[in-house]
């Protein structure tokens, strides 16, 4: 009879040598979303085309957004290294990332939201979801409030307007017509909520105007070895 052993989760894509006989204390205590990716193999795992991106945005359905299993386990064990390094993983993307000083919360200049280039910064997301290799995943980090109803949690029309307005003229005017998502994610599914940011998703932009958009970023997936 075959061999009925259970590979322990934490052994899931990773190759043979590198394996450790205890769960690494980053991937203790996972939710159970983060649980089930990183113990499903990356062949399982099936990369998100542009449409289905869209609909989810769409539907509201942000949930179904995730890693690739063995990038979600790389996302973990850097949130667990930066965070014994700089105490936060929002601290560290102010010194580092943004380099805004001084700690959170961070103070706008107390111009109109997106008027004035210094209240906000567009960077790549550091840890994209599994998606089509030709969507790009952008943040737009801001230093003034996205305000939302306090009774539904949901951003005010105000303020969506005025991210409409902005995405509009930044992103939308740069793509064809419905190559540009975007999205707030709910405060369950936010990694960081010390510093305000929405996400921008192109589907197959110019490398030079994302270049350019982002001053030269380089996500810190590209940049790091975990």
């Amino acid at each position: 009879m075959g061999s009925l052993d259970v590979v322990p989760f934490w052994h899931v894509n990773v190759p043979e040598r590198e394996r450790t006989a205890e769960c690494p204390e980053f991937l203790r205590g996972l939710n159970p979303k983060d649980l089930m990716g990183v113990s499903t193999p990356d062949s399982a795992y099936e990369i998100l085309p542009w449409a289905e991106v869209a609909r989810i945005v769409t539907s509201n359905r942000l949930e179904r957004f995730q890693r690739v299993p063995s990038q979600l386990r790389r996302y973990k064990k850097f949130v667990h290294q930066t965070a014994r390094r700089h105490g936060s993983v929002a601290a560290f993307v102010l010194a580092e990332r943004l380099r805004w000083a001084g700690p959170a919360p961070v103070r706008p200049s107390g111009a109109a939201p997106f008027q004035n280039p210094a209240d906000y910064k567009v960077l790549y997301n550091d840890w994209p979801y599994g998606l089509d290799s030709r969507i790009i995943h952008l943040v737009v980090w801001t230093k003034f409030e996205l305000v939302a109803d306090p009774a539904t949690g949901d951003l005010t029309d105000k303020a969506r307007a005025e991210i409409e307005d902005y995405v509009t003229k930044t992103f939308r005017s740069k793509m064809p017509q419905g190559h540009v998502m975007w999205f707030k994610n709910w405060a369950a599914l936010k990694s960081i909520h010390a510093v305000e940011h929405f996400h921008v998703m192109l589907f197959d932009p110019d490398p030079d105007f994302i270049r350019k958009v982002t001053n030269g970023d380089i996500p810190q997936c590209n940049k790091i070895t975990v």
